[in-house]
């Protein structure tokens, strides 16, 4: 069972792998949940109903002929629609790829299908995964679970919607700059970051190449590592894929944080509203009366990621979208000649911030203005990478807050992009360090909506930092679970 009391992917796949419930009926469950809610949230692009039940179906034949399915056997899974699907519609949200059905599936969807899990359909996302709120997809925006007047976060929103309305119990997304993380927090859900190379790209439609991986969305933190060692490991078709197994994330989720050196960020609270600076410092109390060896500490350097960030990615975003030019696939708007074709294309089929993103990155990388933009932004990445390397010799993983806010409501920061920046302040550093992080509910804010708490670890510590989230998630539980007598009569 999870933390809330539902059924967990790990229980739905050990009762299909026991014969105790058949793929098909599990499958057919999320598919009903997903016509009851889905209209109201539009966490969902694409259903590919016909295809899961087909899988599930496969799933039970390996059932009855003794075979193992693998891990995840009949568990529902949503994808974000920037990970390519064999003969399913990837769009990344966006008109320019209106249509466009890959030839072959991600390597992570591969690994999925391996593993018994069963793809539900492909979620909702802010354009090309450029935002933090999913209301810049040209399919309209996604709703928040608990409340549908306000955002889900971004860019993985649909994903983070999906798991948080219980319609499946796993997801993956990207996470760029906070993309998993975030939505993660605002939805009430585990999502995980892993360190840059655990998990492949290959599949996946690129955003900023040396940012972008790959995580789930998972109910628990149980599932989250059990998904995570499921999709990890290496891969030769992604040459920034790390030669090296998948992490054991579940081994550590029952040792506890006795004796572990825990760093309350500065920088990941001093800026965050005061209802969410509070669940923080209620995390780091906690985590100290159980054991660890908790204090505060600044890495002043972090208040410079949310500048490079915004010079690094823009600029790589540039590069990788130059490809979507009207001739090989997707949108094509005829002209005279290739040139205006091109131009007619890519202004019908990019919405304004993917647009204000591209003209952001070719600015820096233009001559005369690459070394004052981006090169400065990437030596202010590799100061940052020396920070954490420092603060890590004194601390085994840091915690701060994954979100700024709680949920904002829809439209509420769309006419100012700097403010809507901002939403990904505490998830950045993470990504231009290419170290592991997790967001794990811990309580709610003023208004009742969720509240993460945000653990990060250096490079490869996936083992300890699932240590400490599941900590996290016990204590959550503890204090959500009345006192003795409360409620009583």
């Amino acid at each position: 069972m999870t933390a809330d009391g539902s059924d967990s992917a790990a229980a739905l796949a050990d009762a299909v792998r026991r014969g105790e419930r058949s793929a098909r009926s599990v499958v057919e469950a999320a598919l009903g949940g997903i016509a009851a809610r889905d209209p109201e949230l539009h966490a969902f692009l694409h259903v590919a109903a016909d295809g899961a039940r087909a899988d599930a179906d496969a799933v039970d034949e390996k059932v009855r002929a003794g075979e193992d399915p693998g891990p995840l056997a009949g568990v529902p899974v949503a994808l974000k629609d920037n990970l390519c699907t064999r003969g399913i519609p990837t769009t990344c949200a966006s008109r320019i790829l209106e249509g466009w059905r890959p030839p072959y599936d991600a390597t992570v969807v591969t690994r999925l299908r391996d593993a018994g899990a069963v793809v539900v359909g492909k979620t909702n996302l802010d354009e090309f995964a450029m935002g933090s709120s999913t209301e810049n997809s040209c399919m309209g925006p996604t709703r928040h679970p608990m409340d549908p007047s306000r955002v889900p976060g971004g860019s993985s929103g649909g994903s983070a919607a999906a798991v948080g309305a219980g319609l499946v119990p796993l997801g993956l997304g990207s996470d760029t700059g906070g993309s998993v993380r975030q939505p993660a927090a605002l939805c009430g859900v585990v999502g995980m970051k892993p360190t840059y190379g655990v998990v492949s790209r290959y599949g996946l439609v690129a955003f900023a190449s040396s940012l972008d991986q790959i995580g789930p969305f998972a109910r628990s933190v149980a599932d989250a590592a059990l998904l995570l060692e499921v999709i990890a490991g290496h891969d030769p078709k992604d040459s920034t894929c790390l030669d090296r197994p998948a992490p054991e994330a579940m081994r550590s989720l029952d040792v506890g944080v006795e004796g572990l050196r825990v760093g309350v960020c500065e920088e990941l609270v001093a800026d965050t509203a005061p209802d969410v600076s509070r669940r923080v410092r209620e995390a780091a109390e906690d985590l100290a009366g159980t054991g660890a060896l908790v204090e505060e500490v600044s890495v002043p350097e972090m208040r410079l990621g949310l500048s490079a960030y915004y010079l690094i990615a823009p600029a790589e975003a540039s590069s990788n979208l130059a490809r979507y030019d009207g001739v090989r696939y997707g949108l094509r708007v005829d002209a005279p000649d290739v040139a205006q074709m091109n131009t007619a294309t890519r202004t019908a089929g990019f919405g304004p911030e993917v647009k204000r993103r591209i003209m952001l990155g070719t600015y820096a990388l233009s001559a005369g203005y690459y070394d004052a933009y981006y090169g400065k932004a990437q030596r202010v990445r590799t100061l940052l990478i020396r920070a954490f390397d420092r603060v890590y010799e004194q601390f085994d993983v840091l915690i701060g807050a994954t979100a700024p806010t709680t949920a904002f409501a829809i439209g509420e920061r769309v006419a100012d992009p700097l403010t809507m920046y901002l939403s990904d302040v505490c998830t950045i550093p993470s990504n231009l360090s290419g170290h592991p992080a997790i967001s794990v509910p811990f309580g709610a804010g003023d208004d009742g909506l969720p509240v993460g708490v945000q653990v990060l670890a250096p490079a490869l510590c996936e083992e300890r930092m699932f240590q400490v989230a599941a900590a996290l998630e016990r204590l959550a539980a503890a204090r959500a679970r009345p006192a003795r007598g409360e409620g009583r009569r």
